[in-house]
């Protein structure tokens, strides 16, 4: 059952969202060679706590970490860990933020000093990926026309998109229906109403989308070693039109 939210509720969960998003910005500010995603997980933590909030994703089935940290080939639910990142990486921080019992998500991904072009196609295209889908995110239309926007771009500048992991309605709850999955046909799906809030999450590869879990049981990997990229919003269908949450 898809839950619906208020207008009430939708501002609630845009709190959490601005909480997020300058957590983003402030990281962004961090990346360079040498960093470790162990000082981005702990800033993270306290930035959150600061404002009032808490990292869901700590301890969300066992999960240690505020931030998963996703470095190269690893797609998703990477550990943060205390190796420094070198120039040339690519990084993904992906965090959720609850702020009195409502809850945003937002993933966004890093270059580390100078990256191959290979690797800025790779982040330009899931970037704008996200917002081809955000584009069709809007009452009338299917799950399916924002999972055939994003397929079709990234397909068609040469990456591939994981099937594994996939976007999800959120609210009190960190997943909730429906399922928004980032390829398929158009048309299909539950159809968007105002009142739902879900969110899109692509995740691109330069090689192959299939993938394979680490022996943690959490981080998800490509399964040739090839690159991962992965932005998320969260969004809201209101009467005003499509708002994103986890944007400044």
């Amino acid at each position: 059952m898809i839950i619906m939210k208020t207008m009430e509720e939708i501002e609630k969960m845009r709190a959490a969202g601005q909480i997020l998003a300058e957590c983003h910005r402030q990281i962004a500010g961090m990346i360079q060679p040498g960093i470790t995603t162990w000082e981005i997980d702990e800033f993270a933590e306290k930035f959150i706590l600061s404002q009032g909030a808490t990292p869901e994703q700590k301890g969300y089935h066992g999960y240690p970490y505020a931030t998963c940290a996703s470095v190269n080939d690893v797609i998703c639910h990477g550990f943060p860990k205390k190796e420094p990142l070198k120039d040339g990486d690519i990084v993904t921080i992906d965090m959720v933020v609850n702020l009195n019992g409502w809850l945003a998500d937002s993933a966004w991904s890093y270059g580390v000093g100078n990256i191959s072009a290979e690797a800025q196609k790779l982040l330009d295209t899931t970037k704008e990926s996200l917002f081809k889908g955000i584009e069709q995110a809007v009452a009338g239309n299917r799950v399916g026309d924002v999972a055939h926007a994003i397929q079709t771009y990234a397909e068609s500048n040469g990456f591939s998109v994981v099937r594994d992991f996939i976007g999800h309605g959120i609210g009190s709850e960190m997943h909730e229906k429906p399922d928004v999955p980032s390829y398929g046909p158009a048309g299909k799906g539950p159809r968007l109403k105002e009142g739902m809030v879900f969110t899109i999450e692509p995740m691109l590869n330069t090689g192959s989308y299939r993938t394979k879990v680490d022996a943690d049981g959490w981080t998800a990997r490509t399964i040739d070693g090839g690159l991962s990229a992965q932005y998320e919003h969260t969004l809201a269908i209101t009467p005003q039109g499509t708002i994103i949450l986890t944007q400044l």
